[in-house]
């Protein structure tokens, strides 16, 4: 089900900086050192202006003088090119200071920002990650290019936009100062590129929500490819896989091409605005000091000239600036969309019990998925503490969807499930996985050593606990065959042994509750009785669900639900369920005769004869 497109969406730039000013906040001293260094160096931009307009009008008396003095003109031009290579050098010292700190700032605000979206994305429900916008390739383009343009606005406000306008500010001040008239005009000059660049704005917004929308889908699309890069090759898909990201990236270059052609456009109409701009400055200058107007002289000319180019810098960068702004603004939405989802945020309750016993009761449990698969329909089931239960039934029968609900993973549309006789949603979270263990088909091993993965069962464990656990999981002689043993990258292990370390990991947890979901699906046959006997031993005493379609782990089971269409069709004991034939008697029967246990039994029988 599509939610509606939040509020954030209509973000301008007063909402963005708003939304950005709590990042830049707690770094106030650096800002005011930034703002400080800002001021002082905006002033000094204006000195070219100043010393060159007082070293023309003193070059020029110096020419009108009835004896010409090379002394004079010498001291002239070394006190000129003293004060403006100190300038320079000063200069030079407060911009790495202003960009330093500045920089410092943005780096700062990226660390937060990432560190912020990090913590508040580990909170959400498992539904808000099987949303299809929420796929992995677009949740971390979403996550990257929001870190990146947003920090990107703290740079272009503090490092580049407010040096740029402060001395665009001071520099027509000093304008209106000298002349009303000239300042005027360039006063006059500003608001139009202004407004040609508000229009650009305008035009490109579109376009770059769909230049943003294809760079999702290229990520996600190379993403996909990598992670079923064994499916491809095996299928000679190659050329079908790089025609559709081809597709892709042509439709990228289109709509990037489209973007940059109206961007130059108006760059180049502004560009046109500035010259304008800078030519009337000095016609009107020259025709001031032509008519001899009061104050006005000839270094006048080049004064506004190099003034009117302080005011007209931050033209030259807007279009840039803007650019990035506006990329901001639409990877902002993304971005805060996430940080500010609190729906999506997974509810916790209060119950913390000393003693969990693993006692869970379903009633009437109704589950649809967000994207409209109706999984679980008006279920009920009672699963006894200190048993194994089985969980039976063809694929999309709706097993591994009520271990999610049991791990409140997901929250059912109607109906009740209570653990020892609460309410599931009133237990802590966090306390009710602690008591679980859950072992997939497939596990996650994260990048790191096999003992690092292996301790993430239980971060406290020592080494001797860590090597007790790998023995439980039958992987411990393979793991000392290993170069580097434990301290060995769990990544570079076989499908079979990355699934004994994460089985190592549940008998390291040690819960009081097991689900397991197939938990020996890509193990070799010893490798699944060696880790039947471990999951035996450690069922001893604990409430054990388990997803199989191994006919020894489902037959050992004290009580069985056969699920179809997210319903359940029988129950009972494995035995006498199997006696009542249906479903059950089915399923058991073909996995015999797909296992030929006809032939083994004869081959077995023959061998014992003999």
């Amino acid at each position: 089900m599509k939610k509606e497109e939040p509020a954030i969406s209509k973000m301008n730039v007063i909402g963005l900086l708003k939304k950005l000013l709590p990042y830049v906040l707690p770094y106030k001293w650096l800002l005011l050192v930034t703002l400080i260094l800002t001021f002082v160096g905006a002033l000094m931009a204006q000195v070219n202006a100043v010393v060159l307009d007082r070293t023309v009008d003193a070059i020029n008396d110096l020419l009108h003088q009835p004896s010409f003095a090379w002394s004079t003109a010498t001291k002239l031009l070394v006190i000129v090119s003293s004060i403006l290579l100190g300038k320079e050098l000063l200069s030079a010292v407060f911009t790495f200071g202003q960009r330093f700190f500045g920089e410092k700032i943005r780096i700062n605000v990226n660390r937060d920002l990432s560190f912020k979206v990090i913590k508040r994305v580990v909170t959400f429900r498992m539904a808000f990650f099987s949303a299809e916008d929420n796929e992995p390739g677009k949740l971390q383009t979403r996550i990257d290019r929001g870190v990146m343009s947003l920090s990107n606005t703290v740079k272009n406000f503090f490092i580049d936009i407010l040096p740029l306008f402060t001395s665009a500010i001071l520099a027509l001040v000093l304008m209106f100062a000298a002349n009303v008239y000239v300042g005027l005009v360039a006063l006059v000059i500003v608001p139009l590129y202004f407004v040609i660049t508000s229009v650009q704005a305008k035009h490109l917004k579109g376009w770059r929500r769909n230049v943003f929308g294809t760079h999702q889908e290229v990520n996600s699309g190379i993403l996909n490819i990598i992670e079923s890069m064994n499916v491809i090759k095996s299928f000679n898909r190659e050329q079908m896989e790089s025609k559709r990201q081809a597709d892709l990236q042509i439709r990228s270059a289109e709509q990037q091409m489209a973007t940059r052609k109206i961007s130059f456009l108006f760059e180049g109409l502004k560009s046109f605005m500035e010259q304008i701009g800078t030519v009337l400055i000095i016609i009107l200058t020259a025709y001031l000091v032509l008519i001899d107007y009061p104050g006005m002289t000839i270094g006048k000319i080049m004064y506004h000239v190099l003034l009117f180019n302080n005011v007209s810098a931050p033209i030259r960068q807007l279009h840039r600036i803007y650019d990035d702004l506006n990329d901001a603004l639409i990877y902002a939405e993304g971005f805060f969309g996430i940080l500010e989802a609190d729906e999506e945020v997974e509810q916790s309750g209060s119950y913390k019990p000393s003693v969990v016993k693993g006692e869970f009761d379903l009633r009437n449990v109704e589950f649809t998925y967000g994207n409209g698969t109706h999984a679980i329909r008006d279920l009920s089931m009672h699963i006894v503490p200190g048993q194994t239960t089985a969980l039976v039934g063809l694929s999309g029968a709706g097993k591994t969807t009520i271990v999610n609900l049991l791990d409140k993973f997901y929250s059912p549309d109607s109906g009740t499930i209570t653990l020892d006789g609460v309410p599931l949603e009133e237990w802590d979270t966090q306390v009710l996985r602690e008591n679980i263990g859950l072992v997939l088909q497939k596990n996650h091993i994260f990048s790191g050593t096999i003992e690092e993965n292996i301790r993430y069962g239980k971060p406290t464990a020592t080494h001797e606990e860590v090597v007790e656990a790998a023995k439980q999981a039958y992987i411990y002689d393979q793991i000392m065959e290993l170069p580097e043993k434990f301290n060995s990258q769990a990544l570079q292990l076989s499908g079979g042994q990355q699934q004994r370390i994460a089985i190592a990991r549940m008998f390291l947890k040690n819960p009081p509750i097991i689900f397991l979901d197939e938990p020996t699906a890509s193990l070799d046959a010893i490798a699944t009785e060696q880790i039947k006997n471990s999951i035996d031993a450690i069922k001893q005493g604990r409430t054990v669900i388990v997803i199989s379609h191994n006919i020894g782990q489902i037959i050992d089971s004290e009580q069985l639900y056969v699920l179809q269409l997210g319903h359940v069709e029988q129950s009972g004991v494995p035995a006498e369920v199997y006696c009542q034939g249906g479903l059950y008697k089915e399923i058991l029967d073909a996995s015999a005769r797909s296992m030929n246990v006809d032939k083994i039994a004869d081959v077995v029988s023959k061998t014992i004869d003999n």
